[in-house]
């Protein structure tokens, strides 16, 4: 080796050395903007004003005919006009989960305040995710190839439907040139974007994420296939009630669509720039139950596993959270197994934290679900609110915590834990702290 090369490398070394030291520093997450796009309102506030007053966003499909189907109902977004967020001719060449992405991230990048110059843009990151993906322009176009032939089939067909193109329009809408990535794993997937992204600022990969979920599987496949499966309720005669979690009449879920989108940001960046500060988030837990496709392993395992690994990334005490966002989808299985976790990780102080399942108003948003609720985890941190559970009306013994039943309450909130466990036994817990210096 030359000598002038050799010297060079021994000079370079404890630079190196300092930069990875450095590097494997974790710096402090705040979330800085939150957009929400839900069946109870197409901003942060409606959502918000609709969880605290109880809502129901269920009601009978209009999105097609679903007068044959064994479930006629879902929670949609209503009144929603994509034109608003994108251009006639481009929104056709998009789904509706695209749309939804599009419209959450607008919102949360003007609340977080956010103007992405070229000279930082390369530190600005999007991770958005989707259980489906574009459903119904996947409908449309199988339709078009059956009636015509391939030569009917759209060229924006692939662009419109794959599920890192809500991610990759929201980079192009606001010229996030950082890291830009996609989860596909089902109802985890928006947690497990969250997750990531707070990974990738901790350690220096950005300054700010742009991340979240989004879903528009209301369709046909979509209603049809899960109906297929005997996973949603039935209540046809009684929509609005119909999603009733830990309830010990519930029947299944209740599939919904919609987008969560939360700015993520270096701490430091976010005190020097004035950035009004949600919350912390301060512990990603992920785990597999390894046991079955769609079914939770008796005891929780992995859901304890998720939340526990939470637990010790952020360094808390079990004792110290004082409220859970459950996943609480309503199924039989679910809902228990879900409970008996919770008891496993918290022992006698599962009796004293708060639980609600917002899925009871806003349905199950699929790989939206952690986007949505992980904004709605920051906002009870923020403005010290608990949305309820509805449609809680008989106890189940099985059941037995405090699933703050049918009202909001105001309480006094430092760490929330939000729950995602997805088909295939993906579990993400993520959790959050109020905010201080």
């Amino acid at each position: 080796m030359p000598s002038s090369i050799s010297n060079n490398i021994k000079n370079n070394q404890p630079q190196i050395r300092e930069e990875s030291i450095a590097l494997n520093e974790k710096r402090r997450v705040v979330i800085t903007g939150i957009g929400l796009v839900s069946a109870l309102g197409l901003t942060r506030e409606e959502t918000w004003r609709g969880l605290l007053e109880g809502q129901s966003g269920v009601d009978y499909i209009t999105r097609f005919d679903a007068s044959d189907f064994p479930v006629r109902f879902a929670a949609e977004v209503k009144n929603f006009d994509p034109l608003k967020f994108v251009e006639r001719k481009e929104a056709k060449k998009m789904d509706a989960f695209i749309h939804y992405a599009l419209a959450a991230a607008e919102e949360a990048v003007a609340d977080a305040g956010l103007s992405i110059e070229p000279d930082w843009a390369h530190r600005v990151g999007t991770y958005i995710a989707s259980g489906i993906g574009g459903f119904s322009v996947i409908e449309r176009e199988h339709e078009k190839f059956l009636r015509g032939g391939p030569g009917r089939i759209s060229p924006f067909f692939i662009p419109a439907s794959i599920i890192n193109l809500a991610a990759g329009q929201v980079s192009i809408r606001f010229n996030a040139k950082g890291p830009n990535c996609a989860a596909a794993t089902a109802c985890s997937a928006g947690a497990h974007a969250i997750g990531d992204s707070f990974r990738l600022i901790q350690r220096g990969d950005a300054d700010v994420m742009i991340c979240g979920g989004s879903e528009a599987a209301v369709t046909p496949m979509g209603v049809g296939g899960f109906a297929a499966m005997r996973a949603l309720s039935r209540r046809n005669d009684d929509p609005a009630r119909a999603s009733r979690p830990f309830d010990r009449d519930r029947d299944g879920f209740v599939i919904g669509e919609g987008a969560g989108i939360l700015i993520l940001e270096d701490l430091e960046r976010a005190r020097a720039r004035g950035a009004k500060i949600y919350a912390e988030i301060v512990g990603y837990g992920m785990s597999a139950d390894a046991f079955h496709i769609t079914q939770p392993a008796e005891g929780g395992e992995g859901a304890v596993a998720a939340m526990r690994n939470a637990l010790r990334d952020a360094n808390i005490a079990p004792d110290e959270v004082d409220y859970i966002n459950a996943h609480g989808t309503s199924t039989k299985y679910n809902d228990r197994i879900e409970t008996e976790a919770i008891k496993q990780v918290f022992g006698e102080h599962a009796y004293r934290l708060a639980i609600s399942s917002t899925k009871s108003m806003t349905g199950h948003l699929l790989g939206a679900a952690g986007g949505l609720e992980g904004g709605i985890s920051a906002l009870v941190i923020d403005r010290q609110v608990i949305p309820p559970t509805i449609n809680y009306e008989t106890p189940d013994p099985d059941c037995d915590l405090d699933y703050v039943p049918n009202e909001a309450r105001p309480a006094s909130v430092r760490y929330a834990l939000s729950n995602s466990f997805g088909f295939g036994g993906t579990n993400v817990a993520l959790l959050f702290k109020r905010y201080q210096e």
